[in-house]
């Protein structure tokens, strides 16, 4: 008899029976405890069961509330994939995602559904409805597909690197032993839900018996730090732009961040000055991230590993094996730059649908994440750039090629190049160089790019330029166009 592979709803199930009390989420006035938690969690998957088989995609729109968790892990138990749909994203762009995946069905706000695809929206007579679904038969275990881990942004081509029920177990294990994460602890989620920090470090949280609380954006500073009093928030992660706006704020209203046990950043790195002044303002056991949405953590730099490596981004996460190779895919020596690739029981192995993609990171086993780096005879990793043209902007993954493509649909616009801005506050902002072949303003571009794409996207400049630099092969040298913006 073949051994049940869990649903990673199951915990859930056993935690509103062994730990029925134990909150599990908070928002505002609002709280579950698990016996609530769990019981939701089946009246929607029992709903899902009617309208979904398992396997198949479903879409997820949600805002960032209880609600959005909740559809989270009712998906997981009836055996469907999750599929990350930003609720900012215009109608266009969220059909474009869940036409790609062939989504069944997409999970949307109230007024929110959109053209080319079955939404279901959340409003009142959906709850009805779910409160008098009845399970048709035995939910599904997780030998299947759990999520698309989706970046951010998505180029003309979207990936979604598909993770199994184990193997986002697998990463919650990094995050325990090498975190701060636990059944004791009170996560802070500050982020969106929709980002892959957000969503799994809450996901990871609630399967260990912890408690999440929701404190999405936009907040103020105090209004953050009063949630992390109100509520007793023992660990929170925030992406470098966050930070940088807490560190301006006035020391006494960051006292209940001091009292944290844990901080995490992750999306960017921050320089050893930002993280000195973190430890000494913001919480002392502050530690840095690198991860990728395809594998999750790679590296953990420490509050002692800060003080030591300034400028690394730590040493190997748990269950994780990094290696820097050569283009010939052979491991260089110490101290040389070269390709980083690294391999874990928690990463995904192909993009869903996309063998080329596949075939360009994914090889014998390794995920590579088109970074380059170096490490030295300690284990440690030093990023030396990225080898794609992935712009992060406050920890928000965006793709040039998308903004490039909607500037391109002006009739007046001849070629685009867009490029990540030296930013000290976002890390990199969006500037776009363009050739005009009629008349257009920087005023029109913008509104064009506004009306197309979610706010984050828009270029904080669009420069008109009579050419673009060029390498032999034609290709436009991104690099030249940074070198000719003075950082921010």
């Amino acid at each position: 008899m073949s051994t049940r592979i869990p649903n990673i709803a199951d915990q859930i199930a056993l935690h509103g029976r062994q730990r029925p009390t134990q909150p599990a989420l908070i928002q505002g006035d609002q709280s579950l405890n698990y016996a609530q938690f769990d019981a939701q969690v089946t009246q929607r998957a029992a709903w899902l069961q009617h309208r979904t088989q398992p396997g198949e995609v479903v879409g997820l729109a949600l805002k960032d509330t209880i609600e959005h968790v909740l559809t989270l892990f009712a998906i997981a138990r009836a055996g469907a994939v999750v599929l990350p749909i930003d609720c900012r994203w215009k109608p266009f762009e969220k059909q474009r995602v869940a036409e790609h995946f062939k989504a069944s069905l997409t999970m949307v706000e109230p007024g929110e559904s959109f053209e080319g695809q079955i939404c279901q929206e959340a409003d009142a007579a959906w709850l009805n409805a779910v409160g008098e679904a009845q399970p048709r038969s035995g939910f599904p275990d997780g030998d299947r597909g759990l999520v698309m881990s989706l970046s951010s942004g998505t180029t003309g081509r979207p990936k979604g690197p598909m993770l199994s029920h184990q193997r986002l177990i697998n990463r919650f294990y990094t995050q325990w032993a090498d975190l701060g994460f636990g059944s004791r602890e009170r996560y802070v989620n500050a982020t969106p839900l929709y980002f892959g920090g957000g969503r799994t470090f809450t996901m990871s949280t609630l399967y260990a018996g912890g408690t999440a609380v929701l404190c999405p954006p936009p907040y103020t500073p105090e209004e953050l730090a009063a949630e992390v009093e109100r509520t007793q928030g023992s660990v929170m992660f925030l992406v470098p732009t966050l930070l940088r706006r807490l560190l301006n704020c006035d020391p006494s209203v960051l006292a209940p961040l001091r009292r944290m046990k844990t901080l995490i950043s992750s999306g960017s790195a921050l320089a050893p000055e930002e993280r000195r002044q973190i430890r000494e303002n913001l919480c002392a056991n502050f530690s840095e991230y690198y991860a990728s949405t395809e594998g999750g953590g790679i590296s953990v730099l420490s509050p002692s590993d800060q003080a030591r490596y300034s400028d690394s981004v730590g040493r190997p996460a748990f269950g994780v094996e990094v290696s820097v190779v050569d283009s010939d895919h052979q491991p260089v020596p110490p101290g040389t730059i070269g390709h980083i690739r690294y391999r874990s029981a928690s990463m995904a192995e192909s993009f869903y649908g996309d063998a080329k993609a596949s075939q360009e990171a994914f090889r014998d086993g390794w995920f590579y994440p088109g970074d380059l780096g170096e490490m030295n005879d300690e284990g440690y990793l030093f990023l030396k750039g990225r080898s794609k043209d992935m712009i992060i902007r406050g920890g928000v993954n965006i793709y040039p090629q998308e903004i490039e493509a909607t500037l391109r649909g002006h009739p007046a616009v001849l070629e685009a190049a867009v490029v990540g801005w030296p930013s000290r506050e976002f890390n990199e902002e969006v500037a776009a160089f363009v050739i005009r072949k009629g008349e257009v303003d920087q005023a029109s571009l913008t509104a064009l790019c506004r009306q197309a794409l979610a706010s984050y996207k828009v270029p904080r400049e669009i420069f008109f330029v009579d050419d673009l630099p060029r390498n032999s092969s034609g290709k436009i040298v991104k690099a030249d166009l940074v070198s000719r913006l003075s950082p921010l």
